[in-house]
């Protein structure tokens, strides 16, 4: 089995690229409500689930270095839209949008698959 690469994790990597890129390049020039609205909440879960196993593993609460099951996945998806899309709302002045919880989930199952199909690769010749 394919250890995970927490942040050196490729898909980790391209994706935060992405969020720059779209949050200080592309946003303030192009106007298109899919990158202002919902093409950084679809990185999500490439982007913070890594940090967030890693920690969780520092910790010893993750047991191995496997790369991400779709449990793990889910429950964090399930959680960050609960915690960003119905208790953020209540606690600070930002709007709930279903959309947002929406594209969590696209991006989980994006990544989930990406991982799925890089722990079957084989281990490269040493």
């Amino acid at each position: 089995m394919k250890r995970f690469g927490y942040w050196r994790d490729p898909l980790f990597v391209a994706c935060c690229a992405l969020y720059v890129l779209n949050r200080w390049v592309i946003k303030p020039h192009v106007h298109c409500a899919f990158l202002h609205g919902q093409f950084n909440d679809l990185l999500l879960v490439p982007c913070a689930l890594p940090l967030v196993l890693w920690l969780q593993r520092r910790l010893g609460l993750r047991p191995s270095n496997a790369m991400p099951a779709w449990g793990e996945i889910g429950f964090h998806v399930v959680v960050w839209s609960v915690l960003f899309e119905v208790i953020g709302p209540h606690l600070m002045r930002v709007t709930g949008d279903p959309l947002d919880a929406l594209a969590y989930v696209a991006g989980g199952i994006m990544a989930g698959i990406w991982w799925h199909i890089e722990s079957r690769q084989p281990l490269p010749a040493r």
